[in-house]
């Protein structure tokens, strides 16, 4: 059998399976799968690349732009594959990497048409968000043969139904990430985030969804609540808690929490594992959390759509997303890079939570266009809101001292003159 015809019949084999999963999105968004019988081996001499295949663009100057999360890709370093320097060696294609720092961030940037990307790497949410407004390619399942390895429990998502446009990178959930040394117990709600003992130790995230995300949990709604009234009563405790808030970050977290900054932050629970400090500690609060999946895309616009599928189909090699995701330190959905970790990791509670935590969790979705400026909206209000004069720095609080004496002092002035003046 050649290989065209092997990707063709690869293509066929997803599609029955796509077909097969769909109208289950329940399932799909369970992540559940059998720990205890896994359908591939482990041996890792067992998998190798098709040579035939990643030499299609070879000799002709190719290239792919791709815009990744920052800390999101193996790089070489703690005896990984260097994942883009081997797929250039292996393609021949080059490969231009920049990074982003929020959904938001990498929505605007496509959107003002300010740059053009092959492969980016939104969450579900987002996905679902450039699905509608048609920002995305749909994948032609052909050039990603590695497809049969996915696990049928990320296929056919809520934010994607059919797996048309994109193909699961990694997933997680969002957790309390603390230092043991300086906070006393391990926190069970979302509640530590407005302990005033914390007080400027605080790390809050950097965006507007899982800020609110968190904080509507905490309130006991929907993470995707669009009712105005608790939109706004979580942007009104958001607005309490800026006090107590030393920073609101994103990749920053990793300098703060590795040199003893902050005692308290809310991120992505593997990022725990990747943070250089054995003090910290992840928790999942009580109310429950966040559980996300961040997918492979290509943009609508992109300029090397059969160079960009193959570097999917090339993250999605057994090997290569085994030593991937032990790297970013989130969850794999590929089934059999998954059969190739060690015992210990498939085991980490981090890393692939147990049920009753996921059972617990939400997936976020595409809101409404009226619910996503209402959260834009209100996120301004926070960001712009002074809930307590402490967290304008002394320089201001200086100044605006300053000038009220010294308009105090004017009008006392001003009325001894005055004073004078009737005397006289």
């Amino acid at each position: 059998m050649d290989n065209n015809m092997f990707r063709r019949l690869t293509a066929l084999f997803c599609t029955i399976l796509l077909l097969a999963a769909s109208g289950s999105a329940a399932f799909a968004d369970s992540f559940e799968f059998d720990r205890d019988n896994l359908p591939y081996t482990d041996d890792w001499d067992a998998y190798s690349y098709d040579e035939e295949y990643y030499s299609q663009l070879a000799g002709q100057g190719a290239s792919i732009n791709f815009y990744n999360w920052g800390e999101y890709i193996s790089d070489g370093s703690d005896d990984l594959v260097d994942v883009i320097a081997e797929f250039e060696a292996l393609t021949d294609i080059k490969v231009y990497y920049t990074n982003f720092a929020t959904n938001e961030e990498l929505y605007a940037k496509l959107k003002s048409g300010a740059a053009s990307y092959d492969v980016i790497v939104p969450s579900d949410y987002m996905v679902a968000r450039m699905i509608k407004e048609e920002m995305l390619a749909p994948l032609d399942y052909s050039n990603i043969p590695n497809v049969r390895y996915m696990n049928p429990a990320f296929m056919d998502p809520n934010y994607d139904p059919g797996s048309v446009y994109s193909l699961p990178y990694a997933w997680n959930t969002v957790g309390i990430i603390y230092n043991t040394s300086m906070v006393d117990e391990e926190p069970d709600s979302w509640s530590v985030l407005w302990d005033e003992q914390y007080a400027g130790q605080i790390l809050m995230f950097n965006n507007s969804r899982d800020a609110f995300g968190v904080t509507l949990k905490y309130l006991g709604y929907s993470l995707n609540t669009e009712d105005p009234a608790q939109m706004r009563e979580a942007a009104e405790l958001l607005k309490e808690q800026k006090p107590l808030v030393q920073a609101y970050v994103m990749d920053q977290i990793f300098d703060k929490m590795e040199n003893n900054e902050a005692a308290i932050a809310t991120y992505y629970s593997g990022d725990a594992l990747l943070i250089d400090n054995d003090n910290i500690a992840i928790a999942i609060p009580k109310e429950g959390t966040n559980k996300f999946v961040d997918a492979c895309c290509i943009p609508a616009v992109a300029k090397n759509k059969l160079g960009a599928e193959m570097f999917i189909n090339f993250l999605n090699e057994p090997p290569i997303a085994a030593q991937n995701t032990e790297y970013v330190g989130y969850g794999t959905a590929n089934l059999a890079a998954y059969c190739l970790l060690d015992e210990e990791v498939r085991n980490d509670p981090i890393l692939y939570p147990p049920q009753e935590i996921l059972d617990n969790s939400e997936m976020y979705i595409n809101l409404s266009d009226e619910a996503n400026l209402m959260l834009d909206q209100l996120w301004t209000e926070v960001k712009a809101s002074n809930k307590n004069i402490l967290t304008w720095g002394i320089l201001p609080v200086m100044t605006i001292a300053a000038i009220v004496i010294g308009k105090r002092q004017y009008r006392k002035n001003r009325e001894k003159r005055h004073k004078y003046m009737i005397e006289d």
